[in-house]
């Protein structure tokens, strides 16, 4: 099946087609870092990350570009509350912003430029823009006139004259036209200003994005994406002011997110009910906010809410015991390599499974990255391993094996199974490895504060002997104990595993 992608500007489903045969060159609107980074950015990211993983898995070598808006009105004037410089300000914020995505385990981009960092290419651009015909300087200030571009409209469908209904300016705007929008604004007292054919003063906010993606990526590049909320007037601006000073087309394909509700409700400041990642990951792992996004198409609105959550871990318990039981199953394997003929039948079929399973994946993915179909596949895949596995106690390791690679290989495309969002070092493992090593060392007076893996083999130790001498009471108190500080184990015919809830 061909990938197709539902495109915002042409309004229908299309056939991937990249600009140079094997690569995509996708830039997505970063984040404004002048506070905390929150589940609104989360859903973004998490779309676009899971977009740019089924690209590699298809073979595709990627380019991720991502900006960082380090110069606005909200930075400025949050800045000059603390009292501090702006751009230190926002220095700040991006690195607690793009930390927070690490901690939710959401892959980086390729490239982060900066708006502060990017600004004499911004003027260089406004400069073409202005000698072609399509801004012009007023006191200071330079706009884009809207009306001089024709295609104006184009990505959000509207008319000119049906925008300039309820369209306004500003005290303080030099603009000809209601609609004109800046390229370049004059400085201000207080603010960061940079010298400018025009005077001192800062760009824009729509130019940088322009101007990045077109320094990062060359023009026409494959994907240009974001949040629903930036189709009109960000991206509708950025269109205009790149195909206007270049004459190129600026992006094929524009993907936007459904913007996320909290328990029904759009998320605000005004309704006191932002939710931040680092309060999120406080209460939640953060694969099963991964997981409840993938169960959500990423141009349909998901509703986060606590039932929502815990639905996603009993779903994604069901997935990772699945995991965990092949894992043991196929254990010192490497090879897959086995010989058809001389599986059973119900071998067989179950070979059939997994590449069915793979098979309607892929389809689910190729359908405009259609995660919930996708798990859909997952969960088909599980219920039938697991009857597989009921009726054949001794399968083929090489065959085990085999499924354990295309189920991790799969899951890592919807970003399952990657290593524990506990850094070395951070607070989250200090305090964990603090409540493991309470309740070890109160039956192990040597235990040492080492690390959780070497704790849990110790306590492990302690509650295989508790079983052998069938005292099943402290055995499982031990469980209990376990399980309140965030540790389930589960018995097994082959010996108890563990795993961080």
């Amino acid at each position: 099946m061909t990938l197709k992608i539902y495109n915002t500007l042409t309004k229908k489903k299309e056939n991937f087609v990249p600009v140079e045969k094997g690569k995509v060159k996708m830039y997505v609107c970063g984040m404004t870092v002048y506070s905390d980074a929150h589940i609104g950015h989360a859903r973004t990211y998490f779309a676009f990350d899971v977009i740019r993983r089924y690209f590699e898995y298809k073979g595709y070598k990627v380019t991720y570009v991502q900006n960082i808006t380090d110069v606005d009105d909200k930075i400025i004037a949050a800045a000059n509350s603390e009292g501090v410089d702006p751009l230190e300000y926002s220095r700040r914020f991006t690195d607690r912003c793009l930390e927070d995505l690490d901690r939710l385990g959401i892959r980086r981009a390729d490239v982060y430029p900066k708006a502060s960092d990017t600004i004499p290419d911004m003027i260089e651009m406004i400069k073409e823009i202005i000698r072609k015909g399509y801004g012009y300087v007023s006191d200071g200030d330079v706009y884009f006139s809207v009306e001089k571009f024709n295609d104006y409209g184009k990505l959000s469908g509207q008319k000119i004259d049906e925008m300039k209904v309820g369209a306004r300016v500003e005290p303080g705007e030099q603009k000809r036209n209601s609609l004109d929008f800046a390229l370049w604004k004059k400085s201000k007292p207080g603010e960061p200003a940079w010298d400018s054919p025009w005077g001192k003063g800062r760009p824009g906010w729509h130019i940088e994005c322009s101007t990045m993606s077109s320094k990062y990526l060359g023009l026409p590049f494959d994907i240009h994406g974001g949040g629903m909320d930036l189709r009109f007037p960000h991206h509708e601006n950025e269109i205009a002011q790149a195909e206007a000073a270049t004459g190129k087309q600026f992006a094929k394909y524009w993907m936007h997110v459904g913007l996320l509700t909290i328990n029904g409700e759009k998320m605000s400041k005004s309704l006191g009910n932002i939710v931040n990642i680092r309060d999120l990951l406080g209460k939640w792992d953060s694969e099963v906010v991964r997981f409840f996004f993938a169960q959500t198409q990423y141009r349909s609105p998901p509703d986060f809410n606590d039932k929502a959550l815990s639905d996603a871990k009993k779903g994604l318990d069901r997935i990772r015991r699945l995991k965990e039981k092949i894992e043991f199953l196929c254990k010192d394997v490497s090879s897959t390599k086995f010989d058809v003929k001389r599986l059973t039948t119900s071998e067989k079929k179950y070979l059939e499974a997994i590449n069915n399973f793979k098979e309607k994946f892929e389809d689910a993915m190729d359908d405009d990255f259609n995660t919930p179909q996708a798990i859909a596949a997952f969960f088909d895949f599980v219920n039938t391993s697991n009857r597989f596995f009921e009726e054949n106690k001794n399968p083929n390791k090489e065959l085990c094996r085999y499924a354990f690679d295309v189920l991790v290989k799969l899951g890592g495309v919807l970003t399952l199974f990657q290593p524990s969002n506990y850094r070395e070092g951070s607070t989250e493992e200090s305090v964990l490895l603090e409540k493991l090593y309470y309740v070890v060392s109160k039956y192990d007076k040597n235990a040492k504060k080492n690390s959780i893996e070497s704790l849990m083999g110790k306590i492990m130790d302690v509650r295989e002997k508790a079983r052998e001498d069938k005292d099943w009471v402290l055995a499982d108190k031990i469980r209990k104990e376990l399980l309140d500080i965030g540790f389930e184990i589960q018995d097994t015919r082959d010996g108890p595993v563990w795993r961080k809830k």
